[in-house]
C-alpha cells in the first residue's frame, strides 16, 4: 500500500517528521519552518488547498507545539496547534476519506501509576498534555484514525539525550529529574509507523509505540556507558529550576500490543542508542 498511496506528512520539520520524510521520500511533506514545503496547520484554508491538490490516502500528523513550559504560558497557541488544528484535519480527512495517523504523547497521563495501556484514563497535569488530550478526542471522533501514543522522542534537534551527551563530553554536571518514561529515537518510531501503514492499514483506535521503561537517571547512565563517558557527573534531583509546568512522575507506556504485531525492534534501549550514535555522526558531517 505505502508504495502507491498518496501520503501527506504534517510537521516534517520536527524530529519525527524528519525521519518519516526520509523513510517515505515520495510523500508530500509539510513543515512550519526549515527546508521544504511550508504549512501553517492553524490555517484551514492552507490545509484545504493541500488536500485538494493531493487527495491523500494517508495523513500523518506529527505537527505539534511540544515545548511543555511554553504551552503553560501560551495556552491559546497550544490549543490552536495541538487541539483545534486536529479538529480541522479530521474534518478534511473525513471529506477525502483519508486515513489519519495522529501522533500523541505520554503527557496525557498524570504519572501516578506508569505502564499506561492504550485504554488507560487520561488525566493530564500540564497544559501541553491537556491540549494534546483534546486533539486525541478529535482524532478518535473520526472512525478512520489511529492515535500513536509515544514518549520522550529524541533524534536531531534539542532533546535530553543530546544534552546529556554533549554535557558529559564537556565534563559538565548533568542533573536529571527523578522519574520514569519510555524514550524512543525518532528513527525507531518512524520505522514502526511505516510498518503499521504497510501491514495494518485497517487498524484504528490507539496504539502505544515507545521504548522500554527506564528512569531518567538510568537513561543518562546508559548514554554515558554507550559513549565511554563518565557517569560520575550525573545527579538525580527532585526538580529542575526554570520549569513552569508540572511533569508526570512515571509516564511510561505499556507497549506489549505493538510488540506483538510489529516485526521491527522499535523498543530496545540498545537499538535506540545505536540510532542516537548514528544521529551524532550525522550531526558532525
Amino acid at each position: 500500500m505505502i508504495m502507491t498511496s498518496r501520503i501527506i506528512i504534517l510537521g516534517s520539520n520536527g524530529q519525527l517528521g524528519t525521519e518519516l520524510s526520509s523513510l517515505m521520500p515520495n510523500a508530500s511533506a509539510f513543515g512550519h519552518s526549515g527546508p521544504g514545503k511550508k504549512i501553517n496547520v492553524e490555517n484551514t484554508d492552507e490545509l484545504n488547498m493541500i488536500f485538494k491538490s493531493i487527495h491523500p490516502d494517508v495523513v500523518i500528523n506529527s505537527a505539534a507545539f511540544t515545548d511543555v513550559d511554553a504551552c503553560e504560558t501560551d495556552r491559546s497557541r497550544a490549543y490552536a496547534i495541538n487541539a483545534e488544528s486536529v479538529r480541522n484535519i479530521v474534518s478534511i480527512c473525513r471529506k477525502y476519506k483519508s486515513k489519519l495517523y495522529q501522533i500523541s504523547t505520554d503527557y496525557v497521563f498524570d504519572g501516578k501509576s506508569g505502564d499506561y495501556k492504550e485504554s488507560a484514563t487520561l488525566n493530564p497535569i500540564n497544559y501541553y498534555g491537556f491540549s494534546k488530550s483534546i486533539g486525541d478526542a478529535f482524532a478518535l471522533s473520526y472512525e478512520n484514525s489511529l492515535i500513536i501514543r509515544t514518549s520522550g522522542i529524541y533524534g536531531h534537534s534539542r532533546n535530553f539525550p543530546m544534552f546529556a551527551y554533549e554535557s558529559l563530553r564537556a565534563n559538565k554536571q548533568v542533573n536529571v529529574i527523578r522519574g520514569f518514561y519510555s524514550p524512543i529515537h525518532a528513527r525507531s518510531l518512524a520505522s514502526a509507523i511505516v510498518d503499521l501503514i504497510k501491514q495494518y492499514e485497517d487498524l484504528t483506535g490507539i496504539i502505544n509505540i515507545a521504548g522500554e521503561k527506564i528512569s531518567r537517571l538510568q537513561f543518562a547512565r546508559k548514554i554515558a556507558e554507550k559513549f565511554s563517558l563518565s557517569t560520575d557527573l550525573i545527579r538525580e534531583v527532585e526538580s529542575l529550576s526554570g520549569f513552569k509546568a508540572a511533569r508526570p512522575f512515571d509516564s511510561s507506556l505499556d507497549i506489549s500490543y505493538a510488540k506483538s504485531i510489529l516485526k521491527t525492534d522499535f523498543y530496545s534501549m540498545e537499538h535506540n542508542l545505536e540510532f542516537l550514535e548514528e544521529t551524532l555522526i550525522e550531526e558532525k558531517k
